[in-house]
């Protein structure tokens, strides 16, 4: 009977880990100001096991994106209050990786080039299909995940995402799957206020709220590997928000 429990909690086990391992849902915003079409899109997409927010204003796209971390924005240019063409613009400045794909209902090339030039990685025009949506987007993140993309540095570490090495100051470290992946979104959100649902969703790949105690661990794992020995610490603890990583000597710390 013993041996019967053990191995069905190691069956139970196993499928946990392979859910928690799970790579493929993204945190995707749907900047449309057209509230039936932003609601077909965002359904789709749950569908496919995404979590999805829409901005019906390129004002509220942009406090959006400010306050938080998205793996992929959905543009229509023909917003209100800031047009979607600003918004690029100004995401871009801040932002060089989240993939942006612009949806518009014009046909013409000269505002096709404009937006590609503009910091685009892809455009639809107005009527599409859903599939021809999920196809771009599938094209567009393949892009990004090219090796050009794949090398990070903050200070003195360094993070090789195809070849799955993390350096600092010479030293390798020797990182878990999962610590990994907590470090990669790190360093790809320097000085980022970064809250403990947030990694749930882009690291774990699971809903808000959901065993959120689980990253103080995972981050402390991290924090002993990667800052323990270090002059200069990396991951900070902000009282009231979760956490910050790269050099910033005036944050507000909680050792």
């Amino acid at each position: 009977m013993l041996s019967r429990d053990l191995e069905l909690l190691h069956l139970v086990r196993e499928a946990a880990l392979k859910y928690l391992e799970n790579e493929s849902r993204m945190r995707i915003l749907i900047a449309e100001d057209d509230a039936p079409l932003a609601t077909l899109i965002a359904k789709a997409f749950k569908a496919e096991d995404h979590v999805t927010e829409v901005a019906a204003s390129g004002d509220d796209a942009l406090q959006r994106i400010k306050k938080d971390t998205f793996d992929l924005l959905i543009l229509d240019l023909n917003l209100p209050v800031i047009s979607g063409s600003e918004v690029l613009r100004k995401v871009r400045k801040t932002n060089a990786d989240i993939p942006i794909l612009i949806l518009t209902a014009t046909d013409e090339v000269a505002e096709r080039v404009a937006c590609l030039d503009a910091g685009a990685d892809d455009y639809l025009t107005k009527p599409f299909s859903f599939s021809e949506l999920s196809a771009r987007i599938r094209a567009v993140l393949r892009r990004k995940k090219q090796p050009g993309q794949a090398f990070l540095k903050v200070a003195d570490l360094e993070l090789d995402y195809m070849q799955r090495t993390v350096h600092r100051a010479g030293r390798t470290i020797e990182l878990t799957p999962k610590e990994f992946g907590l470090l990669e979104y790190f360093m790809r959100n320097p000085g980022q206020h970064i809250t403990r649902n947030m990694i749930i969703e882009h690291v774990w790949k699971l809903s808000p709220d959901t065993m959120t105690n689980v990253v103080d661990v995972y981050v402390n794992y991290l924090r002993k590997k990667i800052d323990e020995g270090a002059k200069v610490k990396l991951i900070r603890t902000v009282r009231g928000v979760g956490y910050e990583f790269g050099v910033n000597e005036g944050a507000a710390e909680e050792d």
